[in-house]
């Protein structure tokens, strides 16, 4: 047991969607532990969902700004240096990078950055050493640094980027909060998903591809498009849930212009705060991005039992099991996804089996609760250190 004050707990993001999506679970839990603040781009959005939290807003504005960045910086700086947090902890590039060079500035006591996936994967080579020298500065300014997965902290190990030569750490077996399995199965569940069904225009029969991301080349939106589109002409009972916020810089609009056959059977929603019911009405979630952090997703549609084929990258291969969980296909190769989607909708029992074994995976190794114990031990056994100077 903590006594005295509870320890100030900063976490710092980019934007505001990243509190229900990936910050959700460990701040329904954290304020019975720690006196805890939300930094980030208009994330008092967020205020009225949940209890015993501040909440401070300032614009950590994704794309790169000189001018904007050191404003976000200084405002960064005044508000530790009022504040005074024990630990301050970052998720997201641009939210690590401002945090850990503020907390630096301060002399915050506990600085920490959690790596979600790297930016500069897939980048030219110019725009691919400036952003992996950001990665390294962040790493060499906070006192710890995590990743949410073990194959992202082998893949960073193996480009320099290090625990004093050693992988970065990983809290249990990845993820960043966990997922309540109950939130998925709560009573009520079925009737709301099939209003939701007959919203949507989804006939009981219909097998139901899901995508749910950000809309965008590097999270595989073009790709989910096409493969699809492969399956849907063999199996004309198929359809797409094509579910998150349109960042693909108006490709998406001018193909639907062009190529109209590619949108067939698919039901174009955009970003939405009830993912868990257009999960419970899928069959199959698909993930075919370049580049990806552990994906929390993946294990929010193993809690509603359903099966991910998603790409065979850093991540992903920690929240997929391949043919067991889900199927990892090459990422890029249109005729490998077409064929592991066509494999499961072709074999249902197949299917409704991988979705049961995800769903064991996920009690077994990624509730919030343990997620949760872990970062509360985290921060304890950091804020121990500190004091033993």
């Amino acid at each position: 047991m903590h006594n005295g004050p509870k320890p100030k707990i900063v976490r710092v993001v980019t934007a505001s969607y990243v509190v229900p999506w990936h910050l959700h679970n460990s701040l329904k839990r954290m304020p019975a532990d720690f006196e805890v603040t939300v930094v980030g781009h208009s994330v008092s959005s967020h205020k009225d969902g949940y209890d015993d939290i501040t909440w401070v807003d300032i614009d950590l504005n994704r794309k790169m700004s000189l001018i904007a960045d050191l404003y976000s910086l200084w405002a960064l700086c005044r508000f530790f240096r009022t504040f005074r947090p024990d630990v301050v902890h970052s998720v997201m590039p641009k939210a690590g990078l401002i945090s850990a060079l503020a907390g630096f500035i301060c002399r915050v006591p506990i600085r920490v950055h959690t790596f979600t996936g790297q930016i500069w994967v897939n980048r030219r080579p110019v725009a691919r050493f400036f952003l992996y020298w950001l990665d390294r500065m962040i790493n060499t300014l906070n006192t710890v640094c995590l990743t949410d997965s073990p194959s992202q902290s082998a893949f960073l190990h193996q480009n320099g980027i290090s625990s004093h030569g050693q992988p970065l750490p990983v809290l249990g077996r990845g993820s960043l909060s966990g997922v309540e399995p109950e939130r998925f199965t709560l009573p009520g569940h079925e009737a709301r998903a099939g209003q939701l069904r007959d919203q949507l225009g989804i006939a009981k029969d219909n097998f139901v591809f899901t995508f749910i991301a950000r809309k965008s080349r590097d999270k595989g939106a073009i790709d989910m498009l096409t493969a699809f589109s492969l399956v849907a002409n063999l199996h004309p009972e198929a359809r797409l849930l094509f579910v998150g916020p349109d960042e693909s810089a108006g490709e998406l609009f001018a193909m639907k212009a062009a190529t109209p056959a590619l949108f067939k059977n698919v039901i174009d929603v955009g970003q939405v705060d009830n993912h868990e019911l257009y999960l419970s009405i899928s069959d199959v979630l698909c993930l075919p991005s370049y580049r990806e952090g552990f994906g929390s997703i993946v294990i929010d549609a193993a809690a509603a039992a359903v099966p991910t084929i998603g790409s065979n990258i850093v991540g992903l291969v920690d929240s997929i099991e391949d043919n067991a969980t889900g199927i990892l296909f090459s990422a890029g190769n249109m005729h490998e996804f077409a064929q592991a989607m066509r494999l499961l909708i072709e074999d249902p029992q197949r299917c409704a089996e991988m979705g049961m074994a995800a769903r064991r995976r996920v009690e077994a190794r990624f509730t919030a609760d343990e997620m949760y114990a872990l970062l509360k031990n985290f921060y304890f056994a950091q804020l121990a250190t500190k004091a033993r100077g």
